[in-house]
């Protein structure tokens, strides 16, 4: 064989210019890479604090916690996910699947937000804007000054769900009518700016943003602009697709029980409403921005070593490195109205929220104020450390309302396994 000339070299590097990220190529899931403990700087007999607890709070049938999983990752590289309990609440319910489906809940937030902000880098959205230049019926109700930025951040004064959430929810409504009535209904509770207050309809109107300027549903443009190039297969805004066995089911609130009133005959009570709760297949399936992702512990991995790798992973990159410092501090400071300590106590990226320690939504005692993350109503926690390089992924299925003190146990023996 002769040796390749210069223009055999030039033509085999042009060509492979042009093929697709690995990843894309082999048509295959991009997971981290998996270390050993001692590899990435984690002590193996202190993260196992983490991964007790886990296994004592989901044993039995009777357990407080059903089911769940942790996977921590440092350095680019990930340890095994260490699952335990069952795939539902249900005591007969079976061991939780390795390739179990968690319903993120909230941490969908700042996903949906990733999304926007992919559009501010090309030139498309500006967060300094009137969300009405975007949707003008947004206007109603006084809502005319309320800038884009408020909706990332959580003061824009909207508030958290619909007055007819429930309703909507026991008619099977689609997705697009919560859209729709995020911008033309609501009404807000303050002048945006002045005050912080948690707002899922603010991540429905910038869904509605990200529609309309990407002419497709937010759920394309997720899997479009961000699953697909990070290769996450099991990563999606709604479960169309998935086989249903997968969904790990999660305990529900009592107005999503659906049930019969205990010691009510059946014969001649009243119907009760349409299913709707979480586990419902109308609801896993509605795909809603601010709690309807799906995902695994493997798959969210990959979104947090973006996050830490400046918005990189994989060789791909997906955001710039100042995209990802915008929305990975502290981004009340902007707001000259807003109080000195609500700035300074309760910081708030660009749809990833701050640590808050010292506080009861603080999410460990060992994480400080510059570790960036979410929560979610369903038992589910992410966060990431940039000074430690590493990141946690808890995913329960108990509501976290109830008892999020198990979440910050965990987060606390995760942490202190850092060496």
């Amino acid at each position: 064989m002769h040796a390749p000339t210069r223009r055999d070299l030039l033509l085999t590097a042009g060509a492979a210019a042009l093929l697709p990220p690995f990843a894309a190529r082999m048509n295959a899931s991009a997971h981290l890479p998996v270390a050993k403990p001692d590899d990435i700087g984690i002590d193996a007999k202190r993260l196992k604090v983490a991964y007790d607890l886990l296994d004592k709070w989901t044993a039995g049938k009777e357990s407080p916690v059903p089911g769940g999983a942790i996977l921590v990752g440092r350095r680019g590289k990930v340890l095994p996910p260490h699952f335990a309990g069952r795939q539902g609440p249900e005591p007969d319910a079976p061991p939780i699947r390795k390739d179990g489906l968690f319903l993120m809940a909230s941490i969908t937030k700042p996903v949906v937000y990733t999304a926007a902000m992919i559009l501010v880098e090309r030139g498309e959205l500006n967060l300094t804007d009137r969300v009405t230049r975007y949707v003008p019926e947004f206007k109603a109700n006084g809502k005319e000054n309320t800038l884009v930025g408020h909706l990332f951040t959580h003061t824009s004064g909207l508030p958290d769900m619909l007055d007819n959430n429930a309703d909507l929810r026991k008619k099977h409504a689609p997705i697009q009518t919560f859209l729709d009535a995020a911008s033309k209904e609501t009404t807000p509770l303050f002048k945006p700016g002045t005050k912080l207050s948690y707002q899922s309809m603010g991540t429905a109107v910038v869904a509605e943003i990200v529609q309309r300027l990407a002419k497709q549903t937010v759920a394309e443009f997720l899997k479009k602009e961000i699953f697909d190039p990070l290769g996450l297969k099991s990563t999606a805004l709604g479960s169309k697709g998935f086989d249903r066995d997968r969904l790990v089911r999660v305990e529900v609130p009592p107005y999503q029980a659906n049930t019969v009133p205990k010691g009510e005959p059946l014969a001649g009570s009243p119907k009760p409403p349409p299913d709707f709760s979480w586990n419902s297949k109308y609801w896993q399936e509605l795909g809603a921005p601010w709690g309807g992702l799906f995902s695994t512990p493997e798959d969210f991995a990959v979104i947090c070593q973006l996050m830490l790798g400046g918005g990189t992973v994989g060789g791909v990159r997906l955001l710039a490195p100042a995209t990802v410092r915008l929305m990975t501090t502290n981004r009340l400071n902007d707001y000259a109205d807003l109080p000195e300590g609500v700035r300074r106590t309760q910081p708030w990226g660009l749809g990833w929220r701050m640590n808050h320690p010292g506080t009861p939504e603080s999410w460990g005692d060992l994480l400080d104020r510059n570790v960036f993350g979410h929560t979610g109503a369903t038992g589910t926690t992410v966060w990431m450390d940039p000074k430690a390089d590493g990141f946690c992924v808890l995913l329960t299925t108990a509501l976290r309302e109830r008892a999020p003190w198990r979440l910050v146990q965990l987060s606390n023996a995760v942490a202190a396994s850092f060496v």
